[in-house]
């Protein structure tokens, strides 16, 4: 799966009709919401979105025929294998009607080729691990834990005889790290997988 790394934006004109697209990843509905409202024109005749964050989705056709622009627009989500975005598209009406096809064509493929254009980044799955060390052990335990690829360290807290280390751990890699703090540590970490 994959996301987008940044907003990015496409226009286009169709039959005298312009159509700007806006898209951006997004984490919570709450940030596809904002997102939304912070794109939409209030001069325009139409903001059509979609959006979709894991399962969760929601579409909207703002006064366009039902089923003609945001199910299109979150079919070019889907249809790029996109999690955590979302898309709107912006439409100045130009005089000419498009048609039921004609609106799918336009939300959707201006949708699509604003995605297809955006930079992504893949998704990848991680737990969150927390590891305590004693001082004696933090400065090795943290240059390697950030030697690992697509680990992130979360937060540190420190106390009187050491630090813990909430740490996002790839999945894949999850046991092999556990493993490397207990070998660098001859087992005095202590290590909370939530479990």
């Amino acid at each position: 799966m994959f996301t987008l790394k940044q907003h990015e934006t496409f226009t286009q004109d169709i039959k005298k009709s312009r159509f700007i697209a806006h898209a951006a990843p997004v984490a919570s509905e709450d940030e596809a919401k904002a997102f939304i409202a912070a794109v939409a024109d209030p001069s325009a005749n139409h903001n059509c979105w979609a959006w979709r964050i894991g399962q969760a989705y929601r579409f909207s056709d703002d006064g366009e025929p039902s089923g003609t622009a945001g199910k299109p627009i979150l079919q070019a989500i889907d249809g790029q294998a996109l999690d955590g975005a979302v898309a709107v598209v912006t439409r100045f009406f130009g005089g000419i009607l498009l048609g039921s096809g004609g609106l799918i064509r336009a939300y959707g493929g201006t949708a699509a080729t604003c995605l297809r254009a955006a930079e992504k980044t893949e998704i990848i799955p991680r737990t969150l691990v927390r590891f305590g060390c004693g001082f004696s052990d933090l400065a090795l335990v943290k240059s390697r834990l950030l030697g690992v690829s697509d680990l992130k360290v979360e937060k540190e807290e420190f106390g009187v005889e050491g630090a813990w280390l909430d740490v996002a751990v790839p999945v894949a890699e999850a046991e092999t790290v556990i493993r490397m703090v207990k070998d660098l540590t001859s087992g005095r970490a202590m290590i909370d997988t939530g479990d």
